[in-house]
């Protein structure tokens, strides 16, 4: 009950009212800071040949530690919502492209009554919480699951295409969503109830990351490497004007050139004599 609530939290404060959310990033992983939460990685590729299968998708996953996308709970299919509507706001030039979890089914191409009860999540998980479609599972020679997210097609039968569930075949092309355990050491948590952009009061709660804190430092020093090159050569001008300047004043000292002149007109002097 207790984890239920917690992501219910997370759901709501990761985008609450008011709020200015932060883009959840394609490949980014995005974690909770109180290291009880899982973190999840959402892979969207923008050109299908670059879309992979659910045996591939599932191996870079695992690759990276993780496991493909098992979900407790409707709270924490809430969650993912979230944070695919954030990844797919307008603007981000993301749109249409379902998402690969780890439901599979092992069976041969059963269509009885039966199906819907072989499936199973790839990491063992036991939750029995499912958001099928209307009419799936079909089941057939459809065995691996993605999860809905067709925004701009038609709705059918069971309302938009986006978040329920799809069986599939498992050798389609798809994106999808890695989960792994709670980060070690996760950057610096967001501001507030925002849960994504600087460190800040009560609410640290989510932080963002891709491999750590450099990778959250790197969007900050790159924008501002022209300026920095800017006031680096205007210090640099600065700099050897005024070397410049204190070279030219001490080649024409004033002792120095009275002294060489004194001396040139006292022997002429005492040559006229």
């Amino acid at each position: 009950m207790s984890r239920l609530v917690s992501l219910m939290l997370g759901a709501v404060l990761l985008c609450g009212q008011g709020a200015f959310c932060r883009r959840v990033v394609s490949g980014q992983k995005v974690c909770f800071a109180d290291l009880k939460h899982p973190c999840y990685k959402m892979a969207y590729f923008h050109e299908l040949p670059s879309r992979v299968s659910f045996q591939e998708a599932r191996l870079a996953c695992e690759s990276e530690g993780g496991a493909l996308l098992s979900l407790e709970n409707e709270a924490e299919q809430k969650l993912i919502e979230i944070l695919l509507q954030n990844l797919t706001k307008p603007g981000t030039g993301i749109s249409d492209g379902d998402f690969w979890i780890g439901l599979w089914r092992n069976g041969d191409g059963q269509t009885s009554g039966a199906c819907p009860e072989l499936y199973q999540w790839s990491d063992k998980s036991h939750s029995e919480y499912r958001n099928w479609y209307t009419d799936e599972p079909s089941c057939g020679s459809e065995k691996c699951v993605v999860m809905y997210h067709q925004p701009t097609a038609n709705p059918g039968l069971g309302g938009p295409y986006l978040y329920q569930w799809n069986d599939d075949r498992c050798n389609m092309k798809h994106n999808y969503i890695c989960k792994y355990e709670p980060e070690i050491n996760p950057t610096t948590p967001v501001e507030k109830p925002y849960f994504t952009n600087q460190p800040g009061d009560t609410h640290q709660n989510v932080v963002v990351t891709e491999t750590g804190i450099i990778p959250n430092l790197i969007y900050v020093v790159i924008p501002t490497i022209p300026l920095l090159l800017l006031i680096l050569v205007a210090f640099g001008t600065c700099c050897f004007q005024m070397l410049h300047k204190s070279k030219g004043r001490t080649k024409t000292s004033p002792n120095q050139s009275t002294l060489w002149i004194s001396k040139s007109t006292r022997k002429e002097s005492s040559m006229e004599v």
